[in-house]
């Protein structure tokens, strides 16, 4: 929260934000100690709906209540989104465990709401508006300041839902290159995994529309970071030229900022509130959203969400081509074309002939690296059923939906039945 004097300096800042982001010594992330032993954490959001009117929203309150209530073996962390989206999140655990403790809790959540009417629609973006059900002080902060920008931030908080994927940064001197490796293949998997080619009331032209709202939130604060420099540095001048969203000024009050104050500003210049102090930065932090953020691990975030059949292949395609440093070599050329073509990933997923030659690749490339790492035969599986569906074909998920919609005219998905556990 604010204080009254100067609290920190631009230089102090900076070495906060690269600490912060790349930090890998402490207790709580040790770096990996044996191939395939890195650590791996996955994320995963559903849209909710009545599942006898999957037009219709649930009531949050009765959402919420049914959800906490259902035993999650694997004990990932239940969450919810503005727009009554929920979301659970697995432990970073290594050899691909992660795959096998999301699957049976996203099976025990799946199950249990639909036993009482409410289903989960795996997609980037529901089409048609949806109410804010989620009510907090950040909240009402975020909505605030990104109305006075436009309707992205509206879509983005109601409307969207994705997959995450946590990967370990390696050991110190993994970083730099880690954070570059992640960035030539973030492009690529929103392409390959794009699954929201509707807007309101029909196709948006886009394969990803999610990715293209979140592209359109505040260049600031949505786009990529860019891997100029050291990693660290790079991070830090984000994060201070970024725009401050809000103002903590309690616990129960933050303040929505809707004239330009980027972080670096407010360090230097104050604001009637007050001077920023660490606390106030690191708080900013959690407030940017590009599409790779490091924490002390790499989140990559630009993959949409996805039926339970697949929501796992993003990250095993993700561990694979990261992990391994032969297949870090073998894909480095094919990616090249695709450097900060962040929004033609969006708008073509693989119709693109560069993103579909080096999807061929990448899925090639990581089915041998998951021989290398020991990963299980159900593992190496599902990521060949992907690439027979998909990636032979040219093909992404929101491809499904648009014939779909050409046969029924649904724009939105029927709700998820259990994915099948793994032993």
């Amino acid at each position: 929260m604010p204080t009254p004097t100067q609290d920190l300096t631009l230089g102090h800042a900076r070495r906060v934000v690269a600490e912060h982001g790349f930090l890998t010594s402490a207790p709580s992330r040790p770096a990996p100690t044996s191939p395939g032993a890195a650590r791996l954490g996955i994320e995963i959001e559903w849209h909710t709906v009545r599942t006898d009117d999957p037009e219709r929203a649930v009531p949050f309150d009765r959402l919420e209540s049914i959800a906490r209530s259902i035993p999650l073996p694997g004990r990932s962390r239940l969450t919810f989104e503005p727009g009554g989206q929920v979301e659970l999140s697995s432990q970073p655990l290594p050899h691909f465990d992660a795959c096998r403790v999301i699957r049976s809790d996203a099976a025990a959540l799946t199950t249990g709401l639909a036993a009482e009417g409410i289903g989960l629609v795996g997609v980037g973006l529901l089409p048609g508006p949806r109410t804010r059900v989620l009510r907090s002080p950040r909240y009402d902060a975020m909505e605030a300041h990104f109305d006075a920008l436009g309707d992205a931030g509206r879509t983005m908080m109601r409307q969207t839902a994705a997959v995450q994927v946590n990967v370990d940064l390696g050991p110190d001197q993994q970083s730099p290159s880690r954070w570059q490796s992640a960035h030539a293949l973030g492009p690529l998997l929103a392409a390959v995994f794009a699954n929201s080619p509707f807007a309101a009331s029909g196709p948006s032209g886009w394969s990803s529309t999610r990715l293209a709202v979140w592209l359109a939130l505040e260049g600031g604060r949505s786009a990529p970071v860019g891997t100029n420099g050291g990693a660290g540095s790079a991070w830090a001048e984000y994060a201070l030229r970024a725009p401050v969203m809000c103002i903590r000024v309690s616990d129960d009050e933050f303040v929505p900022v809707c004239e330009p104050l980027t972080f670096a500003d407010w360090i230097v210049d104050g604001h009637e509130l007050g001077w920023p102090t660490e606390d106030d930065l690191t708080y900013h932090l959690t407030t940017l959203f590009p599409p790779i953020r490091p924490r002390g691990w790499l989140e990559l975030r630009m993959i949409d969400a996805l039926p339970s059949e697949w929501f796992t292949v993003p990250a095993i395609l993700t561990a694979a081509l990261l992990e391994d440093s032969e297949a870090s070599v073998q894909i480095a050329r094919g990616l090249a074309p695709l450097a900060g073509r962040w929004a033609d990933a969006a708008r073509d997923g693989l119709r693109d002939a560069d993103f579909a030659a080096a999807a061929k690749d990448c899925f090639g490339a990581a089915r041998r690296a998951l021989g290398r790492l020991g990963a299980r035969r159900d593992i190496t599986d599902i990521l060949e059923l992907y690439r027979e569906r998909y990636v032979d074909r040219g093909r992404c998920p929101a491809d499904d939906l648009l014939e779909s919609w050409q046969t029924t005219g649904r724009l939105t998905p029927m709700p998820e039945s259990a994915p099948a556990p793994v032993d």
